[in-house]
């Protein structure tokens, strides 16, 4: 089973790299997690409406050349589903139950384009509050370990 972060953007601050690669190596007792970066667009006139969408589009097709028709695909959005680490983990479950390949996706900065949303499984709301994208990274990596902590019945989550 393997579970990829696919994130529109680079990591390039060294303690949040740190964090990534240490849950990373946690994920490994239960998956073969993968982080993949793709380009992120300039984004120097998001206020025209126009241009934002015309960026979305763009870093979202930069996206979808990285998934797999058969990946099962969780995109990370504000307008999706929260739920608690308990119930996390139960959709973790199914999921990869579902399928052997889980893709996580963070969009940019300015959200997922269109063709990216419509072609997510699951859209998951991490939160109200707000993360950088760099931040979410870990977050979210932290949350899929939780889950499967859960799943095993292990006292990491308490």
């Amino acid at each position: 089973m393997t579970i990829t972060v696919l994130a529109i953007g680079k990591l390039k601050d060294k303690s949040l790299q740190a964090l990534q690669d240490e849950y990373c190596k946690r994920l490994r007792a239960f998956c073969t997690p993968e982080v993949i970066e793709v380009k992120d667009e300039a984004n120097a006139h998001t206020d025209r409406e126009s241009e934002c969408t015309l960026i979305k589009d763009r870093e979202a097709q930069r996206a979808l050349e990285k998934i797999r028709p058969g990946d099962f695909v969780i995109l990370l959005d504000l307008h999706g589903s929260e739920w608690t680490s308990e119930e996390f983990a139960r959709r973790l479950d199914a999921w990869t139950q579902r399928s052997a390949h889980l893709v996580f996706v963070i969009a940019g900065s300015l959200g997922p384009g269109r063709a990216l949303t419509a072609r997510a499984d699951v859209r998951w709301k991490l939160s109200d509050l707000t993360f950088t994208h760099l931040m979410t990274r870990v977050l979210m990596l932290e949350q899929i370990y939780r889950g499967f902590m859960i799943n095993a019945g292990r006292e990491y989550h308490k």
